[in-house]
């Protein structure tokens, strides 16, 4: 069933309401931190992010259910943060330490929501089914490229496919890797692939991302084996409860880095940025666009292109030149509607 488009009204009270909520809470936090009796201040990592309500993890590996002080902005899973303690194993968080590495996605207003911070790994899930979206795909590679994270795409649930297909599927996707982009390919079921994902990962702080029906839930779960002892513990620590397998975690890996688990990227779409940063997120016209005739070149009609004779050339895959096409619309049409 398609989703109901929100009015602009609908969209304003929404803001007006979450907004008072933010107020109420962070008039919480001030009237928490005035009582605090100088508790030094620490640095800590948010690890688990429900609301207002925030787990943050200190020096020792400690979990301290935490309130956001007002006017520091919006803390996020990944988030390097000072905070005080207020009483055994509650605190407040008093200011953002700076960020890299942001993934966000537009909210029901168009304006973009952090999910999760100081990533240094995207890595974009894919299997034969259900049926592959390049374009989703490619709109995946740009967010890693503007945030400045390495890419990733992992292809999973390969024990779908004989030996015939599985030649076309790495076929289908395979200008991906000519153009520097990583790839392993997975099966669960056997276990291929997983010791080399593992690796991938090892001192990173990851997230994983894709459609729904990828497997992505059962790839977090081979990660991630002690998964519902790292959930209890968060859980018992903050007193969410239940929540906590809903809100936005980061877990530690086995190997020794971090993985995000974010409900918000089941489902991804670009925020507002300019053609001359989606132009830069398709790595391989990036380095050739300097050489067309015209400065603003769509790389679509214009004579003098050297995007179009790359693609002709086999240099460029013409369905990622359709794909940016096809973005660069919707950016123009944005840009009209305002």
């Amino acid at each position: 069933m398609p989703r109901r488009r929100l009015s602009e009204r609908q969209i304003e009270r929404i803001r007006t309401i979450q907004e008072r909520r933010r107020q109420r809470l962070g008039e919480r936090a001030e009237r928490v931190l005035a009582e605090i009796d100088e508790a030094p201040p620490e640095e800590g990592l948010v690890v688990v992010r429900h609301g207002a309500n925030l787990a943050v993890e200190d020096a020792a590996g400690r979990v301290h259910h935490c309130l956001a002080r007002q006017n520091i902005g919006h803390p996020v899973c990944g988030d390097r943060v000072v905070w005080q303690e207020a009483a055994p194993g509650q605190g407040v968080v008093t200011a953002l330490l700076p960020r890299r590495g942001v993934l966000s996605r537009p909210d029901s207003g168009g304006q973009d929501k952090p999910l999760a911070a100081n990533l240094t790994r995207l890595v974009v899930l894919l299997a034969p089914r259900p049926e592959p979206s390049e374009y989703l795909l490619d709109q995946y590679l740009v967010a890693a490229e503007l945030m400045g994270v390495e890419a990733l795409i992992a292809f999973n649930k390969l024990d779908l496919l004989d030996a015939e297909g599985l030649a076309d599927f790495r076929g289908r996707f395979a200008h991906y890797q000519a153009i520097g982009y990583p790839a392993v390919w997975l099966s669960l079921k056997s276990g291929q692939g997983l010791a080399e994902l593992t690796d991938r990962l090892e001192g990173e702080t990851s997230i994983l991302v894709g459609q729904s029906g990828v497997g992505k839930s059962s790839l977090i779960k081979a990660l991630l084996p002690d998964r519902e002892v790292q959930i209890g513990r968060l859980s018992r620590a903050t007193g969410l409860g239940r929540h906590t397998t809903s809100a936005t975690t980061c877990y530690r890996l086995p190997c020794g880095g971090r993985l995000i688990d974010s409900p918000g990227v089941r489902s991804f779409r670009l925020g507002a940025i300019r053609l001359t940063e989606l132009e830069r997120g398709f790595r391989e016209l990036a380095g050739l666009s300097a050489g067309c005739q015209f400065a603003d070149c769509r790389h679509d009609q214009e004579p003098g292109c050297v995007i179009k004779q790359a693609v002709a050339d086999g240099r460029v895959h013409p369905q990622r030149l359709a794909n940016f096409r096809h973005l660069a619309a919707q950016i123009e049409n944005a840009a009209a509607r305002y």
